[in-house]
């Protein structure tokens, strides 16, 4: 399996001489496409029809749920299975700063394809791809740029797709209690631009 992922991480990790324009774009995608999430997740909260902001706020609630599910499992997994980072061992070509702590899972990665199966199973299948792109192309580019290896990339999927089956599953539990908690601290945060009508009630 480590042979499997030297090899896949060699075949997309850059060369010696990359081309300006995609350790640009590489960049880009690797340091602030992941800047979508919180994005999104403070859009749908905030603003949307009125007959579709309960289930935007649902989709909120329960994808975070799922995102500190995976977190918390992504650094259980990282204790457990320690592996150093492609450049901490001499492997590939580094292109972007970055600490040699462990590389799996990958956290990035974690984020964006919780993210995006979240979208595919709570909101639409069509927004859930555009997503799960965005996940694609961070992941590419974190190889890309020599600070992840593929596998990390593997395992941020895997811990994607239990942690929201864990949404799931927990949510007929507590879930109304948890959006009615939230949406209450909300009203009560938010009472001024709500008021005014720029974010709605």
């Amino acid at each position: 399996m480590e042979a499997l992922n030297q090899s896949m991480f060699l075949s997309i990790n850059a060369g010696a001489e990359p081309p300006g324009w995609l350790i640009g774009l590489a960049t880009f995608c690797a340091r602030y496409l992941i800047a979508v999430v919180p994005l999104l997740i403070i859009g749908l909260w905030l603003w949307g029809p009125r007959n579709q902001l309960t289930a935007q706020r649902v989709l909120v609630a329960k994808t975070g749920i799922a995102l500190l599910y995976a977190l918390s499992i992504a650094w259980c997994l990282a204790q457990l299975f320690p592996h150093s980072r492609p450049f901490a061992v001499g492997i590939g070509h580094q292109l972007l700063a970055h600490a040699p702590d462990g590389s799996y899972p990958s956290d990035h990665g974690t984020v964006i394809f919780t993210f995006a199966i979240a979208f595919i199973s709570w909101h639409r299948v069509g927004s859930g791809m555009v997503l799960m792109l965005a996940g694609v192309l961070i992941a590419w580019s974190r190889v890309y740029l020599g600070i992840h290896w593929p596998l990390d990339m593997l395992g941020a999927v895997l811990v994607g797709m239990l942690s929201c089956l864990f949404a799931q599953i927990v949510w007929p539990f507590f879930g109304s209690r948890l959006l009615q908690f939230l949406s209450s601290l909300y009203r009560t945060l938010f009472a001024f631009p709500i008021s005014k009508g720029w974010v709605r009630g």
